[in-house]
């Protein structure tokens, strides 16, 4: 599902910490009727998905995790991109501005569809929408917290995540009672589309042994 301002340009600044997103989702699943489904969180949405399983737990039958960990830890990077995107109108079709995308990647990635589609979800998100959500994650820290979560937890980590690095994933894992650690070769911090057969499998045989539990 998508999030509140994915496709907006408003005023929807308002209300885009993790935990405003997560009960928007709890909210979802309860008039759906679904009985706690998995859920699945790449990046800010890992953030959601954790506020998710920690404040509405009923919601929650299963937890994967794509890029994610337990707090927001501020970086100059991050300083910077959020002095540019909420001072500056920043145009969409600048190669030099595109090019940041890249460490996404973790790598230098070949010019192709997939970076192009990278490059139009990352600006299909109005930029105040992206630095509301950035300012949101300012509060996320769930570091003490994580003790709550009491479903099964896969967490996902690619090799060459630069933005969170399978290290810390690997130490979200551990916070977590049960959580399983998994490593994606060669993956970045977008693994979930470059290494999606890798990721696809992970995620097949994690939510193949929870039906299998559940039988």
């Amino acid at each position: 599902m998508g999030f509140r301002g994915d496709s907006e340009s408003l005023g929807a600044s308002a209300g885009q910490r993790p935990a405003d997103h997560a009960a928007d989702v709890a909210d979802v699943i309860s008039r759906l009727r679904l009985e706690r489904p998995s859920v699945f969180g790449v990046s800010f949405g890992a953030a959601v998905a954790l506020e998710l399983a920690v404040d509405y737990p009923q919601s929650v039958g299963a937890l994967s995790l794509y890029g994610g960990e337990g707090r927001f830890r501020p970086t100059l990077g991050s300083a910077i991109l959020l002095r540019a995107l909420e001072g500056l109108p920043l145009p969409r079709d600048s190669r030099f501005l595109n090019q940041f995308f890249n460490v996404l990647h973790g790598t230098r990635p070949e010019p192709g569809p997939l970076v192009d589609f990278l490059v139009q979800r990352c600006w299909a998100t109005d930029q105040g929408v992206v630095a509301a959500r950035l300012r949101g994650l300012e509060g996320f820290d769930l570091s003490q917290r994580l003790w709550e979560v009491d479903v099964p937890t896969l967490v996902l980590g690619g090799t060459r995540d630069v933005v969170v690095p399978a290290s810390r994933q690997r130490s979200l894992a551990a916070t977590i009672s049960g959580a399983r650690f998994a490593e994606v070769e060669g993956a970045g911090h977008v693994g979930f589309l470059t290494h999606r057969a890798e990721v696809a499998a992970q995620l097949g045989a994690f939510v193949g042994e929870r039906l299998a539990s559940l039988c």
